[in-house]
């Protein structure tokens, strides 16, 4: 999250509006946003509506439908236009993404 708030200024520049996604709670992503001091909101998928839309659940821990660590770039109308999954261990490789949110 760290990295993408740093690179937040590079995606609004390439016209990508960031956003986190994840099953906490809106009360744990407001802590999270402040304990990082992050530039751009994250949504609560409490009810697990997005992560079975992107087919990205899993079983992680006995835990039902967590989200693989992943991003999406969508366009303005709801399309998809690129979808990238990473292993838990490995961060998103934000030259990739930013690249991607350039040439669309």
């Amino acid at each position: 999250m760290e990295l993408l708030r740093d690179r937040s200024q590079e995606f609004e520049a390439a016209g990508v509006r960031v956003f986190g996604i994840s099953r906490d709670s809106p009360w744990t992503h407001i802590s999270w946003a402040q304990a990082l001091g992050l530039n751009f909101p994250l949504l609560s998928d409490w009810n697990a509506d997005a992560v079975h839309a992107f087919d990205v659940a899993r079983e992680f821990r006995g835990f039902a439908d967590v989200a693989e660590r992943s991003a999406f770039l969508v366009d303005e109308d709801g399309t998809v236009r690129g979808a990238w999954q990473y292993d838990t261990s490995e961060v998103p490789d934000f030259n990739a993404l930013l690249a991607a949110a350039q040439a669309s």
